[in-house]
């Protein structure tokens, strides 16, 4: 990973935001800028360079994962041990300005940040930097997502396999992380989600020992982890002969999420792809049952930027890597919900996940 461009372009987007150092304290963002992966730091970014602080437990981890960046080994909370090395070396009478990330840090550390830099710096809540640049992979980026695509698509075979009546829903999940690990995956993305029968209108119905009907909708959503990069797939199934309505209404999600992805193109905003899924569920009489956004960017964490929902002007651009996951839920009912992972392209996207999305009757 280019590390060091990252960097780069970070620094020299500084002085345009006015200001003189940033203080990353969101571990996905320091994993992004600098390669560190533990649990504890802190990296200050400035237009002369970068210093990561962690505490001796990532001591042979730190050094071993991060290159370009001075590693500082604290004996103390690695933000306080930032806040205490910059207000060491201020030595001018004008503080300068210290921006940090007001959604990774609690009020609490704010006010020890405040406290420690009284008189030297004065703290700014800062743009979405960092988060800004992620939501554009680079090739490599790309390559790591496609292959945990890969791998957790072929976790649904899994599901197929063991979804049966009467098996309870976390024998199924069970089944599918275990075969995820096996084959190499360094965790799932998130809890997998897997909701049979009524509990399928349960838009994120995590398995549960809730066992699978003989007949109705089975909700599979999951992903992995893999080196470093997330995947996320659903898949409707449905145990028994499904009736003339069930059908009507899985292919009306279905539907829905092919128009999204049909209306994904550069320059588009995610207002526009959130509209398109959505006005085909306006036509078949099922808006008020899509509870929740068309997508989400996807990356390092599950759940990043950009959000494809209504009133989101940010446009798509190439590179950006998106979930289209339209659904419909209704209580005490049934749910659907049918997902993609997509990159954007110079001419429109590619599905990264493979297999058809015809209905699967078990």
């Amino acid at each position: 990973m280019d590390h060091a461009g990252r960097l780069s372009r970070l620094r020299s987007g500084l002085e345009e935001n006015d200001l003189d150092v940033l203080l990353v304290t969101h571990l996905p963002n320091l994993h992004y800028l600098c390669g560190f992966t533990g649990s504890a730091a802190a990296l200050l970014v400035a237009t002369a360079g970068s210093i990561l602080f962690t505490d001796g437990r990532y001591r042979t981890q730190a050094h071993e994962e991060v290159q370009g960046t001075r590693i500082v080994v604290a004996h103390k909370s690695p933000i306080v041990a930032a806040a205490e090395w910059l207000a060491a070396r201020r030595r001018k009478s004008t503080p300068f300005v210290v921006g940090i990330e007001p959604e990774s840090i609690t009020a609490a550390t704010r006010d020890r940040l405040a406290s420690t830099l009284k008189g030297k710096a004065r703290l700014r809540s800062a743009p979405p930097l960092v988060e800004r640049a992620r939501m554009v992979k680079d090739a490599a980026e790309i390559l790591r997502i496609r292959r945990a695509v890969e791998l957790g698509a072929s976790l649904f075979r899994i599901a197929c396999r063991k979804i049966r009546p009467g098996v309870p829903e976390v024998a199924v999940a069970a089944a599918m992380e275990y075969e995820a690990r096996c084959a190499g995956a360094e965790g799932m993305s998130f809890p997998t989600i897997l909701a049979s029968g009524e509990r399928s209108a349960i838009v994120h119905g995590r398995a549960s020992r809730a066992r699978v009907p003989r007949r109705g909708f089975v909700v599979c959503d999951f992903g992995v982890i893999l080196a470093d990069y997330c995947s996320d797939r659903t898949r409707t199934v449905h145990v028994g002969r499904p009736s003339d309505g069930a059908r009507q209404f899985y292919h009306a999600v279905l539907e829905a999420q092919l128009a999204a992805i049909a209306a994904v193109q550069p320059g588009v905003t995610c207002a526009q792809v959130d509209g398109a899924a959505r006005g085909v569920l306006r036509k078949r009489k099922l808006a008020r049952y899509f509870t929740h956004s068309t997508g989400h960017g996807l990356g390092l964490e599950i759940h990043e930027a950009p959000r494809l929902a209504a009133g989101q002007a940010q446009k798509l651009e190439p590179g950006m890597v998106i979930t289209i996951e339209p659904g419909a839920y209704v209580p005490g009912k049934w749910g659907v919900r049918i997902e993609d992972v997509v990159v954007v392209t110079s001419s429109g996207c590619e599905v990264l996940t493979p297999d058809k999305k015809e209905l699967v009757v078990i």
